[in-house]
């Protein structure tokens, strides 16, 4: 493994939450960042609080040697006209495009309850049908292919609460997808929180996987979680994510992996919780300090 094979990002939705606002909203943009290189990583995802200005935002992260990796973007290929969509994820590539990035993590929300407060993440969990499907596939294909003309490559961020959340519903958009246009945001803690073993898709998909998410899951949380019936935010209030090393799931096969299979990008630090509960500086250096330790990164 090379030196720059892989590098290390965190995501500042551990300082801010974009779906709940209330979640560190008291939080600057600067302090976000400042903690961010202050923990020793290199890169970050965007946040809501970000300047939208790409000359701002890169002279504010540069200050710090920080560079953008990823920014979320919303889908709603089922919901609405193509051509809506791509429109505004034309857009949202020039911006990472700008900042010099060179993926972009997708994920379809127009049957998603990953927003709402009021449905059981696992009781009301959407399943997409066969023309949702083929909605999905084949405009996933499309965008795939205009990212790439911007010299950005798609992935697709399997998430709980949305009709690509199992490693069954994995495999399904992987193989009606091109291989060229699409690949995952493998995210760990989504595949473990929703039951499975995150190895298992790792190891199926890792030719495809260009954008890692680590997050880690307390078991007793998600079990609290099923048993009382929570909303997808409700668990993330309640902390049933954290950084890795903090709770359930076992990291070492994930590192070994990766680094011995030869992944090349970037490791974003993805845990969102409530920054009042939990610090994000401590636990921002808590992540970091874990990954050099059982990693090597």
């Amino acid at each position: 493994m090379s030196d720059d094979a892989i590098r290390l990002g965190i995501a500042p939705i551990g300082w801010t939450n974009d779906d709940l606002p209330e979640l560190g909203g008291e939080i600057p943009f600067e302090q976000c960042v400042s903690e961010m290189a202050l923990a020793g990583f290199s890169g970050c995802e965007v946040g809501n609080k970000y300047p939208k200005d790409p000359a701002v935002l890169k002279k504010a992260l540069g200050l710090r040697g920080l560079s953008i990796c990823n920014a979320w973007f919303s889908m709603y290929l089922t919901s609405r006209p193509y051509e809506e969509v791509e429109k505004d994820f034309l857009a949202h590539c020039d911006f990472l495009h700008a900042m010099g990035a060179k993926v972009v993590g997708v994920a379809e929300q127009g049957n998603s309850i990953q927003g709402r407060q009021d449905l059981p993440v696992f009781d009301k969990k959407p399943f997409f049908s066969e023309s949702q499907w083929k909605q999905v596939s084949e405009g996933l294909n499309r965008l795939g292919e205009a990212a790439l003309k911007k010299d950005i490559r798609l992935t697709y961020h399997h998430h709980m609460g949305t009709g690509v959340q199992t490693t069954e519903e994995i495999d399904r958009l992987m193989e009606s997808t091109d291989p060229e246009l699409v690949g995952l945001l493998y995210d760990c803690g989504h595949i473990a929180f929703s039951g499975e073993n995150p190895v298992d898709s790792l190891k199926k998909w890792l030719p495809r996987i260009w954008h890692v998410h680590l997050k880690d899951v307390r078991k007793e949380r998600r079990e609290k979680a099923i048993a009382e019936k929570w909303s997808f935010l409700t668990c993330v209030k309640n902390g049933v994510f954290t950084v890795p090393g903090d709770g359930s799931i076992s990291f070492e096969p994930i590192f070994k992996e990766l680094i011995t299979r030869g992944y090349s990008g970037w490791w974003v630090v993805e845990a969102e919780q409530d920054p009042a509960k939990a610090n994000p500086l401590e636990y921002a250096l808590k992540a970091r300090s874990f990954i050099r330790d059982k990693a090597g990164v």
